[in-house]
C-alpha cells in the first residue's frame, strides 16, 4: 500500500497471550468470546505487529514489538511465540536490516510495544536499530520511568533506558508532525500521552491505532481494557477518534488483531462497525 511518498508494509513481529478478560474489561465473556476465542487459560491470541514505511529516503519503524529478551518464566505467562515471524526476519523480507532503519516511532513504552527496540548480546543490552532515531512523548517517558502501580509490570526498563544511554532518543511532545507526512493523536486512557500516529497525504489516511483500538473486535465504543490507567478518558477518545476515521474514511491498522491487519469504519444504528477487513497489500 502507498500513501504519499511512503510504501507501508505490516511487520508481523510473532504472537503472544493475553488475558481475555483483562483485554475486554467489564465486557462479558460470553460476548467477546464470540469475536475472539480464548484457550485453556483464558487467554486470546495477541499480535504483535509493526508497520514499516518506506520513503521520503526513510525507512520508518511504527512499535517494535515484544523482542526477544525474556526470560522462560515470561515467554510461558505471555504465550510468545517467535517460531513463524520475529522482527528481524519479517524486516528481511523487505530486504532492511536493522542498520537500514532510520527512525522507530514508539507509540509507548509497554513491552509489547517497545521490547524490540533493544535486544541482548553476551549479556549486555544494546540497541536494536543503531542508527535510528527512536521518538517517544516527553510526558510518557516521564511516566515510563515513574510508573504508576497499576501498570508498573508494563514497562520493562531493558527496553527504552539504553536508547537515551545510546543518545538515540528523540523527545516528541503533544499532537506534532515527528515525520513529513506523519502527525499523531494524543491518548491518556490506555497510559499517559501515547501517540498513536495519523498517516496521511490529503487523500488517503490511516490511524496506527496502538492501544486505542487494539483489535477489531474493539471497536465499539464502550469494548476498553481493564489494563486502560483511565477507561473512561479512553472511551471519550474512542468516541473522538473513530468518528473522524468513519467521516474521513481513514483506514485503521490494527497491532493486536490477529487476524485483522487493516479496516475501515461504517456508522449504523447500532454504533461504528468495522468493514472491509483486509490484508495490507
Amino acid at each position: 500500500m502507498k500513501i504519499g511518498n511512503y510504501d507501508l508494509h505490516a511487520i508481523e513481529t510473532g504472537t503472544f497471550a493475553l488475558d481475555g478478560g483483562a483485554m475486554f474489561g467489564v465486557v462479558p465473556k460470553t460476548l467477546w468470546e464470540k469475536a475472539i476465542s480464548p484457550d485453556e487459560k483464558n487467554r486470546i491470541p495477541m499480535a504483535a505487529r509493526a508497520l514499516l514505511l518506506i520513503g521520503n529516503g526513510r525507512k520508518i519503524l511504527i512499535d517494535d514489538g515484544n523482542g526477544s529478551k525474556f526470560n522462560d518464566k515470561l515467554v510461558s505467562i505471555y504465550k510468545i511465540d517467535n517460531s513463524r515471524n520475529d522482527l528481524i526476519s519479517s524486516l528481511r523480507k523487505h530486504n532492511i536490516f536493522p542498520a537500514d532503519i532510520t527512525d522507530v516511532i514508539l507509540t509507548h513504552l509497554h513491552f509489547d510495544h517497545a521490547g524490540g527496540s533493544t535486544y541482548r548480546e553476551n549479556g549486555v543490552v544494546k540497541p536494536t536499530f543503531p542508527n535510528a532515531k527512536y521518538y517517544v512523548q516527553r510526558e510518557h517517558w516521564e511516566a515510563a520511568n515513574k510508573p504508576a502501580e497499576r501498570d508498573r509490570a508494563s514497562f520493562f526498563p531493558e527496553d527504552f533506558v539504553p536508547l537515551q544511554e545510546h543518545g538515540l532518543l528523540n523527545f516528541t511532545e503533544g499532537e506534532v508532525e515527528i515525520l513529513p507526512g506523519i502527525t499523531c493523536r494524543i491518548c491518556n486512557g490506555h497510559t499517559s500521552a501515547l501517540q498513536a500516529p495519523v498517516i496521511s497525504d490529503g487523500k488517503t489516511t490511516m490511524l496506527y491505532c496502538a492501544d486505542l483500538v487494539p483489535t477489531s473486535a474493539h471497536v465499539p465504543i464502550p469494548w476498553i481494557m481493564a489494563y486502560d490507567l483511565r477507561p473512561l478518558v479512553t472511551l471519550e477518545e474512542k468516541r473522538r477518534i473513530l468518528n473522524e476515521a468513519v467521516d474521513e474514511n481513514w483506514i485503521l491498522f490494527f497491532e493486536h488483531d490477529a487476524s485483522v491487519q487493516t479496516c475501515r469504519l461504517q456508522r449504523t444504528e447500532k454504533g461504528i462497525v468495522v468493514i472491509h477487513p483486509s490484508p495490507l497489500s
